[in-house]
C-alpha cells in the first residue's frame, strides 16, 4: 500500500501572518487538512481546490472529535496515500498533543514531519505589549498548563517557593481554573500585589487585555467576561504594557474585513494597518464546461483581425487554453490586441504581449470608438471580411459595442472563455462570524459578489449585515 505523509503543523496563535513559510507550504501540498477551532480560516484559502477539510474542533474542553478519532482519521487518510496536514493552533508540541499524534503515526509506520509554530505563550503577550523577559526585570519565564489536574500532590506551582521573584509565569488554558491557580500561587508565596494580565484572543481583532494584581485578576476577569481562549501572564514585565503596547494603536485594530473575492497582494495593506482579513470568495471562476466554441476560435486564430480582452480573467483563461492546445504568441503576429483597462494590459504583458489598443474611456463606448477608428485607419473601409474575437464569461452581457460593430458587417465571435461559480465553502463560518458581530467591514467588487453573498445568507442577510460597514 502506498502510504501518504502527515505534516503536524503549528499554525500560530491566530494572526494568519504568523504561520511559518514551511507551514504554509504544507497547507498548499495537502490533499487533506485536519484543523482545530483556533485556526484562522484564512489559512485554509491557501489549500488546493481539491483539498478535503476535516474539522476537529477542539475548543475549551468541547471537542468535535476525540483525540482517538483524530488519530484514526490521520492514519486512515495517510493509508489512502494522501498528504495530510494536521493544522494545530500555536505549536504542536506546546500543550498541543502533537507528540501523541506523532507517536501514533510512528506505531503505524506512517511518515510524518513536525513543523513548529509560533506559540501563544510568547506571541500573545508580545501583541499585548508584554515581553516575557527583560534584561532589567525578568531573566526567566515558565510556561504552565492551566488545565493541570489540580488534585495531584506535586503540582507545578510548588516550585514558586524556591523560585526568584524575577520570574515570569505564563499559564495557558487558564480560565476555568483561574481562581484556584491564583489562590494557590499566593499560598505558595507569590506576593498578592504581583502584576498580572489576562489576554483573550491574543493576536486577533477580538484581543482583550485585562491587567491587575494577582489577588484581583480572577475577579477582574469575571467582570470583563473573559472566556477561553485566554492566557495569564504574571510578573513585573506586565508593567511595561503601557509603554510597549503597539497592536491596539494600529488604525484598523479591532476590525475584521470580509473580502468577497480571491485575495491579492493589494489587500495586505489592510493587514499592515491592523485589520484581520476574512477571505470568503462569493464568486469564483473556472474554465467552461464545454470548450468546443473556444477551441474552434483558437484553432482558426489567424482568421481574426482583432482580439478584444475585456478583463484580466479573460486573458488568464484564454491563454491557459491557448497554450495548452499547442499554440503560442507567434500565432498572433498579425492580430491587433485590444485590452480594456490598464490592469488587463498588464496581464497581457505576463504572456509577452503589449496591447496595441487601450481605450481611454473604460467601458463599451470606449472600445467601440477605438476599434472603429483603427478599422478606418488600417483597413481603409469597413467590410464584411473583418473578424473580431471577444473572449468573455458565461454571464457577460452582450456589450453594445458588439452590436454596433456587427451592424457594420463585421463578424464578432464571443466564445465563453470562463464561467462564474458560487462557492459555498465556509458558509457556516461566515454566518457565525456575522451573527456574533465579528465582521465589521464587508467589501464587494462586483454585483455578483454581493448578490451571491445575499443568496448564501438567505432570509437572514439583512439582519446579519445590519451593523456591518459595506
Amino acid at each position: 500500500m502506498n502510504k501518504g505523509k502527515v505534516y503536524l503543523v503549528g499554525a500560530g496563535p491566530g494572526d494568519a501572518g504568523l504561520i511559518t513559510f514551511k507551514g504554509l507550504r504544507a497547507i498548499q501540498l495537502a490533499d487533506c487538512i485536519v484543523y482545530d477551532f483556533h485556526i484562522n480560516p484564512r489559512l485554509l484559502t491557501y489549500a488546493k481546490p481539491s483539498t478535503e477539510f476535516i474539522y476537529a474542533g477542539k475548543r475549551g474542553g468541547h471537542h468535535e472529535m476525540t483525540q482517538d478519532e483524530i488519530n484514526s482519521i490521520l492514519i486512515q487518510k495517510a493509508k489512502e496515500g494522501k498528504t495530510v496536514c494536521r493544522l494545530k493552533g500555536g505549536d504542536p508540541f506546546v500543550f498541543g498533543r502533537g507528540s501523541e499524534e506523532a507517536e501514533t503515526l510512528h506505531e503505524e509506520g506512517i511518515e510524518f514531519e513536525i513543523i513548529p509554530g509560533v506559540s501563544s505563550a510568547i506571541a500573545v503577550p508580545a501583541y499585548a505589549g508584554i515581553p516575557v523577559t527583560h534584561r532589567k526585570i525578568s531573566s526567566t519565564f515558565t510556561v504552565i498548563t492551566g488545565n493541570e489536574d489540580l488534585s495531584k500532590k506535586n503540582r507545578i506551582f510548588t516550585h514558586i517557593k524556591t523560585s526568584n521573584a524575577d520570574e515570569t509565569l505564563i499559564f495557558l488554558m487558564c480560565v476555568r481554573n483561574l481562581d484556584t491557580i491564583t489562590n494557590k500561587l499566593i499560598e505558595e508565596g507569590l506576593k498578592p500585589e504581583t502584576p498580572s494580565a489576562i489576554i483573550r484572543w491574543g493576536t486577533r481583532p477580538e484581543q482583550k487585555v485585562v491587567t491587575g494584581t494577582i489577588s484581583e485578576i480572577d475577579q477582574l476577569a469575571k467582570e470583563h467576561k473573559i472566556s477561553p481562549p485566554a492566557i495569564l501572564v504574571i510578573g513585573e514585565v506586565v508593567t511595561l504594557r503601557e509603554k510597549l503596547k503597539w497592536y491596539e494603536k494600529k488604525p484598523l485594530y479591532g476590525h475584521r474585513i470580509l473580502i468577497t473575492r480571491q485575495i491579492t497582494d493589494e489587500y495586505l495593506t489592510l493587514e499592515e494597518k491592523g485589520a484581520e482579513l476574512f477571505v470568503f470568495p462569493t464568486i469564483d471562476f473556472l474554465p467552461p464546461e464545454d470548450l468546443s466554441e473556444l477551441d474552434r476560435a483558437i484553432e482558426n486564430i489567424e482568421e481574426y483581425h482583432f482580439i478584444v480582452f475585456p478583463s484580466q480573467r479573460a486573458v488568464k483563461f484564454f491563454f491557459e487554453r491557448f497554450l495548452s492546445v499547442g499554440k503560442d504568441v507567434r500565432n498572433l503576429k498579425n492580430i491587433l490586441i485590444c485590452a480594456v483597462g490598464i490592469e488587463t494590459a498588464k496581464s497581457l504583458r505576463n504572456y509577452g504581449i503589449n496591447a496595441d489598443l487601450i481605450p481611454d474611456e473604460y467601458g463599451s463606448e470606449g472600445i467601440g470608438k477605438i476599434i472603429k477608428k483603427e478599422i478606418s485607419h488600417k483597413f481603409g473601409h469597413l467590410n464584411d471580411k473583418l473578424k473580431i474575437l471577444y473572449p468573455c464569461s458565461d454571464i457577460a452581457l452582450k456589450e453594445p459595442f458588439i452590436e454596433e460593430i456587427m451592424k457594420l458587417g463585421i463578424k464578432v465571435d464571443t466564445p465563453v472563455t470562463y464561467r462564474t461559480v458560487k462557492p459555498t465553502e465556509y458558509g457556516k463560518k461566515i454566518k457565525k462570524f456575522l451573527r456574533e458581530g465579528k465582521i465589521t467591514i464587508a467589501t464587494f467588487t462586483s454585483p455578483s459578489s454581493f448578490n451571491n453573498l445575499i443568496s448564501i445568507l438567505k432570509d437572514d442577510a439583512k439582519e446579519m449585515l445590519k451593523e456591518v460597514a459595506i
